[in-house]
């Protein structure tokens, strides 16, 4: 028998999601996020979901485009943060990928590239989330520049909203409503693709095409707002199981560093997921995992690939009893709250030794 963690990912839950997004984006051109492999959820496998409900698929390194053309994906591909080489723009004419533009460089590239097919390219605008992107005085001279361009079709403008979230203050600097002003002088240049998941869920921004990110794998994107209230169901189960016992008696420590010290007899149980699995090895005094059906603490460090747990108020425990280390009874989100982080960086840090499977 293989080692026991996996990731289960229910494709079923990932249909609910993209059904509810995609009504609440109704006619605007409905872009999935899946970098970082689908958010650590294995994109190649779920092509046929994303198939049913979106129209596009934005990822970050030309190289995933490739593998999802060759996995079948017909429909359009964006790079979502452009070019990153010239040698990039070949392969985006080649296997018909779109590009965002948010540098003068890139421009460079494209003036000096021999296409031989229609180039798409998104136009950047920097709104005040002060990463990529040009600012929207400059916007109207820059698209003069690549239309001028042969080959080469600007499709929208792009912007990314800072703070979507709807418990974010409004009476600080990067609302959406600010961000949105910023772009007043430039309606009707261009049509606008400016909604992530937040602005999907929570704003009204008058744009033709969307962006869905976090909440495609059931998990809210505000912290303070649950998935179950949003009508969103988590897709991925991080799960393992318990592979030894051991009981301590008080003064007795477990694991490196000795953190925990036994104060009353403990049966302790090693569950089969570690810091090489993603998950945290940082202090938290909330630590929590689920076995069967029950919430129990994490105790001691947490190790490379083992992490322990306090299992001496359930008694029926037993080798191989399962253990859920986030997923549908206990949400990312609150796991990585009481890290100091957010739902999508541990979802993202699932190690791709984790296996990916799929139920239905």
């Amino acid at each position: 028998m293989t080692r026991p963690i996996r990731a289960l990912i229910d494709t079923y839950a990932l249909e609910k999601n993209l059904s509810l997004l995609r009504a609440k984006s109704g006619n605007r051109f409905l872009w999935g996020v899946v970098k970082a492999n689908a958010y650590g959820h294995g994109l190649i496998g779920l092509l046929p979901t994303f198939d049913n409900w979106v129209d596009g698929l934005a990822l970050l390194d030309p190289k995933e485009g490739v593998d999802i053309r060759k996995a079948g994906w017909a429909k359009a591909v964006l790079l979502i943060e452009g070019i990153f080489a010239a040698s990039d723009i070949e392969m985006a004419d080649e296997y018909g990928f779109e590009t965002v533009i948010h540098n003068e460089r890139q421009i460079e590239w494209l003036e000096k590239a021999e296409l031989k097919n229609t180039l798409r390219v998104h136009l950047k605008c920097n709104t005040g989330m002060n990463r990529l992107g040009f600012r929207p005085e400059a916007i109207p001279q820059v698209l003069f520049r690549l239309n001028n361009i042969p080959k080469v079709e600007v499709v929208d403008l792009l912007a990314h909203f800072a703070n979507a979230e709807v418990t974010y203050e409004q009476d600080k600097p990067v609302t959406v409503q600010n961000q949105l002003a910023a772009l007043i002088q430039l309606r009707g240049l261009l049509p606008m693709c400016l909604s992530n998941t937040g602005g999907i869920l929570w704003h009204e921004a008058g744009d033709e095409a969307v962006r869905a990110g976090i909440a495609m794998y059931g998990v809210s994107p505000d912290g303070n707002v649950s998935s179950q209230s949003l009508g969103i169901d988590p897709v991925m189960t991080l799960e393992s199981e318990i592979i030894a016992f051991q009981d301590l008696q008080p003064g007795e420590a477990c694991g490196y560093g000795s953190k925990f010290i036994a104060h009353r007899p403990t049966k302790l149980a090693v569950v089969a997921c570690g810091y090489a699995d993603g998950y945290p090895r940082k202090d938290n005094p909330h630590r929590e995992v689920v076995v069967e059906g029950k919430r129990v603490p994490v105790i001691g460090n947490v190790s490379m690939d083992m992490l322990t747990i306090d299992v001496t108020d359930l008694p029926n425990v037993r080798l191989g009893s399962k253990v859920e280390i986030w997923g549908k009874n206990l949400p990312v989100n609150e796991v990585a709250k009481g890290f100091g982080t957010i739902g999508y960086e541990l979802l993202c840090d699932v190690n791709q030794r984790v296996p990916r499977v799929l139920i239905k």
